[in-house]
């Protein structure tokens, strides 16, 4: 084999390992040289490639890419939230986008089977995460955390059939705020709904309703209606399709797919198909069945309290009992909510609408018990924010009401009107960002004045810096202003002051 001496450590790897390849596969002479080794190479996995006629560019399925103008509406969105998360008082927090397969086993009940499982590629069995809850209470059990609020926005992932109408994906992102340590009832808990209220508003998505429940209270109605404890949970994530499929339905599913009793789903009936304010909780406490029942007594004493403190925080109007609403996730304990938009009626005489979830949470007393040793527990109580569902909302509005969306934020463009001028405009952009300014210019040597301007009247930018011979000669700059297209002269030396002023003006 002539000149293998001259090959490296690398390429004799690469050479060997397609030498071992199985008959029929592509195999590559020896030969002199590194580039002749890298050639071969790369045509022979380019192949199998070329040879796939009908390969379709696509993403994945329940996926998406964002466009410039898409991603400015999301981050006007997550501002607003996460804003509203700082003022009070949370701190940022982060964990990996996947984690051990055993700390999101059995969290989520009938839910458990969208987990997205990788492959083993360590010695470690992953999922992706699911939500941004379960990491959160890993996180405070592994750190001994007993006192936290905090808030995160990140991805997570969930192997459903993905309705993207309705903003439902199969990667989307999260905002969560959460309050975890032991504090005097309910407090917590009205500040939660408080921080849904403010951001839902300053949002401006319409009119929204909060519906709140609390899962000891449906727990105490499954056991007065005589249902097994063994069915609980299987129950509630049934009564928790009320908000999407009729009480016939989910009577239905309840007796023929789940087994029970029909005159236990009956009775069961007669409870989740009411809602109210506090008036109903003060109702619910008189019940000869319920009132006998410790759970749901306690579940309403919490409840009482928390419309206290909610019409102190003036947002009781915004929330109503609803003791349809279950939550299916099987770690929360005790106060759960949702909050929906509702559709302006047509007429005066009908219901607003229910349009979709906006916002979830509730409280998980339990959940950071699971993973300390010891099995000490964590009070916890948080929400979260659908992003993708609101970002759907929005976008459908502004294509709708046909707003224009700036994708940039340059606030100066240096242009020219002569040839020969790049360095003069290297020196003026340079000198706008060692000022902090967001400037532009054209990657041309000589570009014409009227693209320049056009590309700022398309991109909203609105000012723009001009100089050519004559300012040059006589020490001047031309600032132009984009929309009224007027302009003046200044002095070189007064550049970053005056554009820094007509910024503060505008």
């Amino acid at each position: 084999m002539p000149q293998l001496g001259l090959l490296h450590g690398r390429a004799w790897t690469v050479l060997l390992g397609q030498l071992r390849r199985p008959p029929g596969a592509v195999c590559i002479r020896a030969v002199s040289s590194h580039s002749q080794v890298a050639e071969a190479l790369f045509a022979s996995q380019l192949k199998p490639y070329q040879e796939k006629s009908n390969f379709i560019i696509k993403t994945p399925k329940g996926t998406r890419d964002l466009s410039p103008q898409q991603m400015v509406v999301r981050e006007k969105i997550l501002n607003v939230v996460v804003s509203c998360f700082k003022r009070h008082g949370a701190k940022g927090l982060d964990t990996p986008a996947f984690e051990l397969k055993e700390i999101l086993t059995e969290k989520y009940g009938e839910d458990s089977g969208l987990i997205y499982d990788l492959k083993d590629q360590g010695g470690e069995l992953l999922s992706l995460r699911y939500d941004l809850t379960v990491p959160f209470a890993r996180y405070l059990a592994m750190n001994k955390v007993k006192k936290m609020k905090r808030y995160h926005v990140g991805k997570v992932w969930r192997r459903e059939s993905p309705t993207i109408v309705q903003g439902r994906y199969r990667e989307f992102y999260q905002c969560d705020f959460d309050i975890a340590g032991q504090f005097d009832p309910m407090i917590p808990d009205a500040e939660c709904l408080k921080i849904m209220c403010e951001i839902l508003s300053e949002l401006h998505l319409g009119d929204f309703l909060i519906k709140v429940n609390d899962r000891r209270i449906l727990d105490g109605i499954f056991a007065v209606c005589g249902v097994p404890e063994s069915k609980f949970h299987a129950i509630c994530s049934s009564v928790d399709k009320l908000d999407k499929i009729s009480w016939k339905d989910v009577r239905h599913e309840m007796v023929v797919k789940k087994g029970l009793a029909p005159e236990m789903a009956d009775r069961i009936g007669d409870y989740v198909q009411c809602h109210g304010g506090i008036s109903l909780v003060e109702q619910m406490f008189q019940d000869p069945r319920l009132s006998q029942n410790k759970q749901a007594l306690e579940g309403l004493g919490d409840l009482k309290l928390l419309f206290e403190y909610l019409t102190v925080f003036g947002v009781a109007e915004k929330v109503s009992f609803d003791l349809s609403l279950a939550r299916g996730l099987d770690y929360y304990t005790g106060v759960i909510y949702e909050a929906v938009l509702l559709q302006t009626p047509v007429h005066a005489e009908e219901e607003p609408l229910n349009v979709g979830s906006v916002a979830a949470g509730g409280r998980y007393d339990g959940l950071v018990g699971m993973f300390d040793p010891r099995g000490h527990k964590v009070p916890c109580v948080g929400l979260s924010i659908g992003v993708e569902r609101i970002f759907s909302i929005v976008e459908q509005r502004m294509k709708t009401f046909g707003e224009k969306i700036r994708t940039t934020e340059t606030q100066v463009f240096v242009a020219t009107p002569q040839k020969n001028f790049l360095q003069e405009r290297l020196k003026l952009i340079a000198e706008l960002w060692d000022a902090g300014i967001k400037a532009e210019l054209m990657y041309k040597n000589n570009p014409k004045l009227l693209p320049q301007l056009h590309y700022c009247e398309n991109m909203g930018i609105p000012l723009v810096v001009i100089i050519g011979e004559q300012e040059l000669k006589e020490g001047v700059i031309k600032l132009r202003s984009v929309p009224s297209r007027e302009e003046v002269a200044i002095k070189r030396e007064n550049l970053v002051a005056e554009v820094q002023k007509r910024l503060s003006e505008s």
